[in-house]
């Protein structure tokens, strides 16, 4: 699409904009300081380290909306195979002045939604089978809006960065300690340098996962209230979004344990969160607000509406 059409009709949110930036600087400045410490320990194997992260990085952002929807056994569909659901994505667009992301469905049972991609013009939203059998029109419209509005807002981009980051030091951290970028022999001599690095290394690694951890997560919590804001403002329908949240959520507690733990790595990801209701209640390390909170964000917007 042409630049032109760099801003939708989706509500812009300061809120967001300013958590994005901020999460992306705390997180780059910690993975640039654990890069320089790498470096720094690892001495002359710094360009293999440099060039391993800058690589790793660089493939992560590129590919990133093939590496999830891999991952999560999305496959892309035509008009002719799901027309309503091509329907409802072109009617949000052209409401939101937005290129049309592609479109795609994945077989699982679990009634839920993605998006991903590292802009609008590379963007896949993606439903579940189990979605498209439970939902009347009205809530899949509900809910493709609020996945176009983390499309829209850039969200996801970020998401999946910051997300990354994390599991890139972890992954620098065993490259390091087990490719033999430490020194190789040296380890098994009393080399006090290799001693604090074989200490540093994993003790920082730790560290910056924990921190993104965190960071990934308060940004997460907030920007699935500003999609359900920016996808009810939209359509018009706050009550259709709350039908749709309701829905879901009920309908994922009944699918099986094992469904729901293959799908808690992409969480983050998802229109509603693969966990039991014990786990939710560790609001600090949830991915999603609590389904109360959503629900009375949209009784607000649609009494607002109602004015």
């Amino acid at each position: 699409m042409s630049a032109s059409r760099q801003h939708s009709r989706f509500t812009p949110d300061r809120g967001l904009t300013g958590r994005m930036v901020t999460t992306m600087f705390l997180i780059g400045l910690l993975y640039v300081g654990f890069t320089g410490l790498l470096i720094v320990l690892l001495r002359g194997a710094w360009p293999l380290v440099v060039l391993i992260s800058g690589g790793l990085f660089v493939a992560q952002f590129w590919f990133s909306d093939k590496i999830t929807e891999r991952a999560m056994g999305a496959h892309p569909v035509t008009p002719e195979q799901f027309p309503q659901l091509h329907g409802a994505v072109d009617r949000l667009c052209a409401l939101a002045d937005m290129p049309k992301p592609r479109v795609a469905v994945a077989d699982n049972d679990m009634p839920n939604a993605f998006a991903t991609g590292r802009n609008p013009e590379n963007a896949v939203v993606c439903v579940t089978t189990g979605l498209l059998r439970r939902l009347e029109p009205e809530e899949l419209e509900g809910v493709l809006a609020h996945e176009l509005s983390h499309v829209a807002h850039r969200d996801v981009a970020v998401m999946t960065v910051a997300g990354f980051l994390g599991v890139l030091a972890g992954a620098m951290t065993r490259i390091a300690l087990y490719g033999g970028m430490m020194g190789g022999g040296n380890r098994n001599n009393n080399d006090p340098n290799a001693a604090i690095a074989m200490i540093l290394v994993p003790l920082a690694s730790m560290v910056v996962y924990a921190l993104s951890f965190l960071l990934t997560r308060l940004l997460s919590r907030y920007r699935e209230l500003a999609a359900d804001r920016a996808a009810a403002q939209l359509t018009g329908r706050p009550s259709a979004l709350a039908s749709a949240l309701t829905k879901v959520t009920g309908q994922i507690a009944a699918i099986p344990t094992e469904d729901l733990r293959k799908a808690q790595p992409y969480n983050a990801f998802y229109f509603a969160p693969a966990l039991s209701a014990k786990e939710t209640a560790a609001q600090l390390l949830s991915t999603h607000p609590s389904l109360e909170q959503r629900l009375a964000q949209l009784a607000k917007i649609s009494s607002e509406l109602g004015q």
